[in-house]
């Protein structure tokens, strides 16, 4: 709302910014109110309000419960050793600061762009799209790295069941021993047909899901504890401090999913009020299950025998009872649960690209909308092909710390962005405030440049590129399509 108390209706009725030069023009900024107002419209159509606090909740545990465990889990370990229980603590007390950070600015600035759309709204135009840039990698590439794993599972099941497995050769993607990674592709095309059927379905669709999963991992632990010997924990960190907080930063990828029901602020029915509880409960249960089964996970294996190992779990129930009937229902479990992550994480991508479009700086088709679902269709179809592609053609391990230093910069702006926006809105109405502030985004924002830090030089040279293409596109295109600009005209 504006001071009066007015809601104006987005467009020309804005107060149009000054005209500038050209450092102007990158700081300009989107009020709060014009993002408000906006919310739920796009080309043709308008996104539905139909998702409460459970369904907000259960699509950020969907996105985030199962990443680290079913996947990361085998490359995290032979870092960290016994001491990955530390990693994942840590990689949670970083992801808690962002989270209150995300919850304050959830409640106040209900909107699907997330923190592109926070940084927009106090940072400027620019960072904004650095921010959205870096959602892009945060988000596509997780859905591929995410999909990657899941084929590991689903032969792990299919042998278990049949007796067969899809061939290395189209099950793993080029370097690994494969050509083409089909399983990796299928899951992010079934996911892609949920989300066509509306966002009430594939939430429902969701919630199935993310129940699954958590009794699977219950499953595990009751099972794996049998087989826990204190002799597994000796030489609780082999590699030291530096080796715990490396894994810590790649399994930082394991919580990017707690930001996802802030992308849906536009088909939350009251996004004020549930949105920041979403937020919270949801990191909450996912760090306590994560910490419980990678305590009972290393306790079960030397840690030793980690290594290169992408369907750990199952491995680890085989080798506790003798027989595979446990690691088999483990690998239905952990099928289910990571196409519940890549059905939750593709959601969010799509609601990325819908606020960026809506602004002008992607092209139009992003922000359409199907008048009868409620979906942005053609941005789906789009999405879910690249990411499809993605998966089937790059390594996991490359993926997953690209991923994890796209989500670090962005959180980081999370937190410098409710900084700014109580130096410069402190009136304004805030339906949760990030306590201690701006003591705590502080905290948050040095411990995601510190986890940066320890990325490798690799992965900081495939971010530098992105960035620079980044840039290219926004100069080149967004600039000067952006909705902000043509009203300066």
């Amino acid at each position: 709302m504006l001071e009066n108390g007015a809601v104006p209706p987005p467009g020309d009725s804005y107060p149009r910014p000054p005209a500038g030069g050209l450092g102007t023009r990158l700081m300009r900024r989107k009020p709060v109110e014009r993002l408000v107002a906006e919310g739920g419209q796009g080309e043709g159509g308008t996104l539905r309000r139909s998702m409460g606090v459970w369904q907000l909740t259960m699509i950020s545990i969907g996105a985030t419960l199962g990443t680290g465990i079913f996947v990361v889990l085998g490359q995290a370990v032979p870092d960290a050793g016994p001491a990955v229980v530390l990693s994942f603590v840590i990689a949670g007390i970083t992801a808690l600061f962002s989270a209150l950070s995300y919850a304050e600015l959830a409640g106040t600035i209900p909107v699907s762009g997330s923190s592109y759309s926070y940084a927009y709204a106090t940072l400027g135009e620019l960072v904004a799209w650095v921010c959205g840039w870096c959602l892009i990698l945060e988000y596509g590439v997780s859905v591929a790295a995410v999909a990657v794993g899941w084929g590991q599972y689903l032969n792990e099941l299919l042998d278990g069941t049949l007796g067969v497995t899809i061939p290395t050769a189209l099950s793993a993607p080029p370097g690994q021993g494969g050509y083409f990674n089909l399983p990796a592709l299928l899951v992010v095309l079934l996911a892609m047909v949920f989300l066509l059927g509306g966002a009430k379905e594939s939430a429902r669709a969701n919630t199935i899901m993310v129940s699954v999963k958590i009794v699977a991992l219950l499953l595990f632990c009751g099972v794996a504890f049998q087989g826990v010997k204190s002799g597994n924990y000796a030489n609780f960190m082999p590699m030291g401090m530096a080796g715990v907080s490396a894994a810590g930063a790649t399994l930082f990828f394991s919580y990017i999913g707690f930001d996802a029901a802030s992308t849906a602020g536009e088909e939350a029915r009251n996004p004020q009020r549930d949105l920041p509880r979403a937020i919270m409960l949801s990191l909450v249960i996912v760090t306590a299950l994560y910490c419980l089964v990678a305590a009972i996970a290393v306790g079960a294996m030397p840690w030793q025998k980690f290594k290169g190992s992408e369907a750990a779990l199952a491995g680890i129930l085989k080798a506790v009872t003798g027989h595979g009937y446990w690691a088999v229902l483990l690998a239905f479990g952990a099928v289910v649960a990571i196409a519940s992550v890549v059905l939750t994480v593709l959601y969010g991508q799509t609601r990325i690209l819908f606020a960026m479009s809506r602004d002008g700086l992607m092209p139009k088709a992003f922000a359409k909308v199907h008048p009868k679902s409620g979906v942005p269709r053609v941005n789906t179809v789009i999405v879910s092909l690249f990411c499809g592609v993605l998966a089937a053609a790059v390594p996991l391990g490359e993926l997953a710390d690209a991923t994890s230093i796209g989500t670090l910069f962005a959180f980081a702006l999370v937190n410098v962005a409710v900084i700014v926006l109580r130096k410069t809105r402190p009136d304004m109405p805030r339906a949760f405030r990030t306590p201690l502030a701006p003591l705590f985004p502080a905290i948050g924002f040095l411990l995601c440049v510190y986890m940066m830090g320890s990325l490798g030089p690799v992965t900081w040279v495939v971010f530098g590129a992105w960035m620079v293409v980044g840039l290219v596109i926004y100069f080149g295109y967004g600039m000067r399509r952006s909705r902000l600009a043509t009203a300066e005209k």
